[in-house]
């Protein structure tokens, strides 16, 4: 083979690879006029070069501050944390997604029932969403039509009740709603109760039913949820008391029984007031656990022992900007994206797979009120 048909070859191959490692970037974002924002907006990630572009607007809705997108690929839904004209509660939203541009079209639009949507999920089988209403204190489930749209709630549930701290928990306040590995259950933080609230799922007919539930030292002010890989465990980061409970689940049941608690912050700044945690991820390697502390800003950095759960804080990397909201991994585990509500941004940061440290890797970009990110394979 002849050097110029090798070194062709080779180019072939190298592109090839590169696009193969190419991703959208959602990014939920409040819509006001600090913000600038008009919706949501998208960015191309390549995870073998680490380049992320400055973003473009991908569907025009108001303050749409959480997605999720379809285990087809083919959906996007939004929350619209706002009040919708003709409706009790806020706006849920489903797009359809464009290829290989990633733009989005509306689908349709249905209220969350509840004041204040702030978190949406679907299910595995993309048969159901659900809806966190964190000013109404509580849950709804949808289902999810064949075109992608959502039909209207076929389950409302208002949460009832209140905790210890009469300043932020004088009623309910449902933060998230995540499902289990096996898809049975869904599990709904709510913040003003201290509870997880637990859901038996239906896809077939997109209810939910009561469970049970578990609960969160008084005046935690549990917010969101995430699962460990291997399906033992799961944790939950509390806003309030700026801490993280690992609990472990048992699949067969359906319940959660708390094995520690742990604090997001270094042991010097425990006594600050005026911060709170927001999102919890887990690493697709199961060795670590992040959470976002806002006001701090900083992501702190857990390693976790595969064998019991139990959590260690290892570091709290700053989130070189202001109120750290939601951020999330790539699907390789080795970048993470932090959005950044007050300072209008978004950073990139490098994963060290050993030690699952974060170094920002000195790339960040401007995105209006950027409270949510989405990973997404470009096709």
């Amino acid at each position: 083979m002849s050097r110029a048909i090798t070194t062709l070859l080779a180019a072939v191959l190298t592109t090839s690879a590169i696009a193969g490692d190419s991703y959208h970037v959602y990014f939920g974002c409040y819509t006001n006029a600090k913000s600038g924002s008009k919706g949501i907006h998208i960015s191309k990630f390549n995870t073998a070069t680490g380049d992320l572009s400055e973003p473009d607007l991908a569907a025009e809705t108001g303050s749409p501050s959480f997605l999720a997108i379809h285990p087809s690929k083919k959906y996007l839904y939004a929350v619209g944390e706002m009040g919708t004209p003709g409706q009790k509660g806020g706006g849920v939203s489903a797009f359809k997604i464009s290829q290989p541009d990633g733009k989005l079209t509306l689908i349709n639009q249905v209220s969350s029932v509840g004041a204040g949507p702030c978190h949406i999920s679907v299910d595995k089988t993309g048969k159901m969403a659900m809806v966190a209403n964190y000013g109404g204190g509580s849950v709804a489930s949808y289902s999810i039509q064949d075109n992608g749209g959502l039909s209207e709630a076929q389950t409302f549930v208002q949460h009832e009740g209140s905790s210890v701290n009469l300043k932020r928990q004088a009623g309910p306040h449902a933060h998230s709603l995540n499902t289990s590995p096996d898809n049975r259950f869904g599990f709904a933080c709510d913040l003003g109760l201290d509870k997880v609230l637990i859901y038996k799922l239906d896809p077939t007919s997109g209810k939910m039913t009561a469970h049970g539930h578990a609960t969160v030292a008084p005046g935690s002010g549990p917010r969101h949820f995430a699962f460990h890989p291997s399906g033992k465990y799961a944790f939950v980061n509390n806003e309030i008391l700026m801490t993280v409970t690992t609990f472990a689940y048992d699949a067969e049941k359906g319940t959660l029984t708390e094995i520690a608690t742990v604090s997001t912050l270094p042991e010097a700044d425990r006594s600050k007031t005026g911060l709170s945690t927001a999102e919890t991820v887990a690493h697709p390697n199961g060795k670590f656990v992040y959470v976002s502390n806002r006001t701090h800003d900083t992501i702190a950095v857990f390693s976790c022992d595969p064998a019991t759960g139990k959590l260690t804080l290892i570091q709290n990397a700053p989130a070189e900007g202001e109120i750290p909201r939601n951020f999330n991994l790539d699907p390789t585990g080795k970048w993470m994206i932090v959005a950044h509500q007050n300072s209008n941004t978004a950073a990139l940061f490098k994963v060290d797979q050993d030690s699952g440290k974060l170094s920002f890797t000195g790339k960040k970009i401007k995105v209006g009120g950027s409270v949510c990110v989405r990973f997404l394979a470009v096709e």
